[in-house]
């Protein structure tokens, strides 16, 4: 409602807090918002739990065919289970459950318990915690497969229109520094460090989850959805990159995840092939071993492409490719 928390009194008449019926009006349908939906939010946690398992076994294991000659890799990774899952993720995990819980406010509720929005902090910890957990096991697979808004600009980034737009994309310090500068601004209205609101939540204003629950109570939610996903047409994942807190989490997570891309150095020729599959700069960055590469969302691309079979999702530890065909016979024998 705008009202500073330090100006907060619970013994006030809100009409002495400066707050109109127009504005308790919008904040009841804000908070029924919360929990209409037509599953039981909570059977989100498994739904997202089941979604990373799925996405881990996919591709360690089950995406690529018994058998397969890996100078075919065209047969690795049949994308309609990507999309398939992707569909599951945005409708299951977004419309008939609602917006909540999702992987943002996993982040933003933390910080809001802190300041004093919440009247504990146990529970957003343990939730945020719980999607931590997802991306350590699986990289960012919780943001590339799990997150339905995720989930929704990966399949209109894959329709086939403006091809060509999209081989401009900005670079990872240009994301990076737009979502970090955007973090710490959230930081410092949230704590009242700037401005006269302490409790104001930025994120609040463009919060694109509330598509799930049809809750554009806040105009200007309205407007940065529908960017969002027009942006999505050209730019990979716009709202993940440039906004999502926890997609810059997940980012600096991600290197200690226990299951990610790795190179096979001794089978690589370095023929790019990958990095021209990447939506991204992810490939390259790996290719030329640079500490902080941009974000890899698991979207497989790379895996389908390498013509030496030296790209692969595997585990941190052991060998960063499978044994070759012909070694494995030979092993057998």
């Amino acid at each position: 409602m705008g009202i500073p928390l330090d100006r907060m009194d619970p013994h006030k008449p809100m009409s002495e807090l400066g707050v109109t019926q127009a504005q308790l009006d919008q904040v009841v349908r804000h908070a029924s918002s919360e929990h209409e939906s037509l599953l039981p939010s909570d059977w989100k946690y498994v739904g997202f739990a089941l979604v990373v398992l799925f996405a881990l076994l996919y591709l360690l294991r089950l995406g690529i065919p018994r058998g397969a000659d890996p100078r075919k890799r065209r047969a690795y990774y049949p994308n309609w289970v990507y999309v398939a899952v992707l569909l599951f993720s945005v409708v299951v995990l977004g419309f008939l459950t609602g917006k909540s819980p999702n992987p943002m406010e996993g982040v933003v509720k933390v910080f809001k318990a802190t300041v004093g929005l919440y009247s504990t902090l146990g529970p957003y910890l343990l939730a945020l915690l719980f999607f931590l957990v997802l991306a350590v096991i699986a990289n960012k697979a919780i943001c590339g497969w799990g997150c339905p808004f995720g989930a929704l600009e990966e399949l209109l980034y894959t329709l086939p229109l403006f091809k060509r737009a999209r081989r401009w994309q900005l670079p990872l310090w240009v994301s990076n520094g737009v979502r970090v500068a955007l973090f710490g601004a959230f930081l410092l209205w949230l704590y009242g460090l700037v401005g006269s609101s302490r409790g104001l939540v930025l994120y609040h204003y463009a919060n694109p989850f509330n598509l799930f629950n049809q809750d554009f109570s806040t105009r200007s939610v309205l407007y940065f959805t529908g960017a969002y996903l027009l942006l999505s047409l050209v730019f990979y994942r716009p709202f993940c990159r440039f906004i999502c807190p926890f997609g810059l989490l997940s980012w600096i997570v991600e290197r200690v995840s226990l299951t990610r891309v790795r190179i096979d150095r001794e089978r690589c020729t370095e023929c790019g092939a990958c990095a021209k599959a990447c939506p991204l700069s992810a490939a390259q960055d790996r290719l030329e071993r640079k500490p902080f590469p941009a974000d890899c969302f698991a979207c497989m691309r790379c895996l389908r492409v390498c013509p030496t079979d030296a790209i692969h999702w595997r585990p941190i530890w052991g060998p960063p490719s499978p044994p070759a065909p012909e070694q494995e016979e030979t092993e057998a024998a």
